[in-house]
């Protein structure tokens, strides 16, 4: 599939909201929280063959703000995964090439983990690779809320409030919106994810379950992606 599609022309921001998780455990008669382990894997081997093959910017739907309303068993588990794999992204840091950092609302994260996350995001600031965003409480609702808040507290005068001045008070400013939005497990919704952003994003939807997903599969949907003509709401004479 990757010679089917053109290198030169990759969209720069992918984002991919990752499901299906439980259901791939059930399919294996396994307990949900090894399709979060499983999952969790799947997304290193990808950000890896990913920086390896040039691509800009990955933002990965890891943990919602609506996700804190599922068992407490379950939620206990993804915040201990969670601080265990960035800490592995510490460790591989020396001989990676990729920057990573977490968007979202990260003060109602444990503050430990709060502390890695921001030891994460400066040792790897200066690389040169591609640019790995985890989402983590994140909302989009939550994110122009926010958003909207600073305009507030930085007393921007109505006049000047506009979509750039927003825009640089989001989770993602100074990074080009999506050009591509992933989902797996064949659902057909953004479930929150990054609402302002993906105003004309383009969207595919697969049913592989996220920890099959695999790199082939990142470019069948680039495929599509590279077919489709792009408007922004215009239309070409």
């Amino acid at each position: 599939m990757k010679n089917q599609i053109d290198m030169q022309n990759l969209p720069r921001h992918i984002a991919i909201i990752m499901d299906g998780n439980g259901r791939w455990a059930k399919k294996f008669f396994m307990k949900r929280s090894a399709g979060h382990r499983a999952g969790a894997q799947a997304l290193r081997r990808l950000v890896e063959e990913m920086d390896k093959a040039g691509f800009e910017i990955l933002t990965v739907y890891a943990f919602s703000t609506e996700n804190w309303k599922r068992d407490e068993d379950e939620v206990a588990y993804l915040m201990g995964l969670i601080h265990e794999y960035i800490q592995q992204y510490i460790s591989d840091a020396e001989d990676s090439n990729t920057r990573i950092r977490c968007i979202g609302d990260l003060s109602a994260l444990e503050p430990n983990l709060q502390e890695r996350i921001a030891h994460l995001a400066d040792i790897t600031k200066e690389k040169t690779g591609m640019l790995l965003n985890i989402a983590l409480n994140y909302g989009g609702r939550d994110d122009i809320l926010r958003a909207v808040r600073q305009l507030a507290a930085d007393s921007i005068p109505i006049a000047d409030i506009n979509e750039a001045t927003l825009s640089a008070r989001l989770d993602t400013a100074n990074l080009p919106d999506p050009d591509l939005i992933i989902r797996t497990s064949g659902e057909m919704r953004l479930s929150n994810f990054l609402l302002w952003q993906a105003a004309y994003s383009e969207f595919y939807a697969t049913d592989i379950l996220w920890p099959d997903f695999k790199i082939k599969h990142l470019y069948e949907a680039i495929t599509h992606f590279q077919k489709r003509e792009r408007r922004f709401g215009g239309r070409k004479s």
